[in-house]
Order: C-alpha cells, then sequence, then structure tokens
C-alpha cells in the first residue's frame, strides 16, 4: 500500500520540526532530519506497516536522526559550542513585541540548550507534543520511571536557571507599595 507521504507531512512535519530543532538547537540540523525522515519513509514504506500512533513512530524517526547527526556533528567539531540563536517563525520561541516576554523566551531557550540532550527530549516531548510518560518511554526506548525521572530533572534544571529572571519580572509588581 503506498504511502501518502503529503498527508503525513502536512499532519506532522511542524510538530517534528518544533522537536528537531529543540535537539539540534540548529534549523539546518532541523531541516535536515526532517528531510531525512521523509526520505526514508518514501524509500520504505513499509517501516508503517503495523504502526498505530503516525505522530509518536515519526517522532522516534526524527529523535533517532537527530541523535545520529548530532553524533556525527560533535565528531567533525571537537569544540561544538554552537547553540541556534537562530529561530525559525514556527518555533516555540519565536520574538515577541514585549520586551520582559522576549527576554522569558531567549533565556528559556538558552536553558533548554544547557541541559542535557536526553533531558531535552523528554522535556519536550512532555510540554509541546503532551505525550504520557509511557509514550514517551516508548518513543525513547527507555522505562516510564527513566522518562519521569528525566523530565523531574529537567524541570529542576530550569526553574533553577529561570528562577533569578522571573524574581527580576515580578520584582517591580509585588514590591511596590505605593501603585
Amino acid at each position: 500500500m503506498p504511502v501518502d507521504l503529503a498527508r503525513l507531512y502536512d499532519e506532522h512535519a511542524s510538530a517534528l520540526f518544533g522537536y528537531a530543532i529543540n535537539l539540534t538547537r540548529r534549523e539546518a540540523d532541523a531541516r535536515d532530519v526532517l528531510q531525512e525522515v521523509f526520505r526514508r519513509l518514501a524509500a520504505r514504506p513499509q517501516l508503517l506497516d503495523g504502526v498505530r500512533n503516525e505522530r509518536a513512530f515519526l517522532l522516534r524517526l526524527a529523535h533517532n536522526q537527530a541523535i545520529d547527526l548530532m553524533r556525527r556533528r560533535t565528531t567533525r567539531e571537537k569544540t561544538g559550542e554552537a547553540v541556534a540563536a537562530e529561530a525559525s517563525a514556527g518555533h516555540p520561541f519565536a520574538a515577541s513585541t514585549r520586551a520582559d516576554e522576549e527576554g522569558f523566551r531567549q533565556a528559556l531557550s538558552t536553558a533548554l540548550a544547557e541541559l542535557p540532550p536526553e533531558q531535552r527530549a523528554v522535556a519536550h516531548l512532555k510540554l509541546w507534543e503532551q505525550l504520557t510518560f509511557e509514550e514517551i518511554a516508548g518513543l525513547l526506548d527507555i522505562s516510564a520511571n527513566t522518562a519521569a525521572s528525566r523530565y523531574r530533572y529537567a524541570l529542576d534544571k530550569l526553574r533553577t536557571q529561570l528562577r533569578p529572571l522571573y524574581n527580576e519580572i515580578k520584582s517591580p509588581w509585588t514590591t511596590s507599595k505605593n501603585i
């Protein structure tokens, strides 16, 4: 049975791209991951045989491809210190017109980039894809407890990184008594 690549792309490309950019931190790499996922499906449509949850399966393919790409990049670039500041229009951290919101988005993007890839992957799947820990476990081939732990560690690190900014943004409103 032929695979309807156009339908798959229309329904899932945005989520796959968002996940890939969150993992790779580079728009060009995320586009490469997306292209490779759909190239593999075109070359081997039987990959979808028996798949019950297309999105989860495609996220798994994107995850594996992103990990492979990052491993190759790390091997090529010994100094690998690039955290992509480039964001595409569909990126969850797109520019804002409010200064506080923009500052928070930049701080969140930086804090996410500093998470280990395993924690960043789980955080993305939980927060943006709204998957359960069981679904994340199946997608990443880890236990549900490991997924939950990685998520908890990621949130702890994000909270620690972002608390000073939150306090800075919040303090003018909470400490001013003459308003």
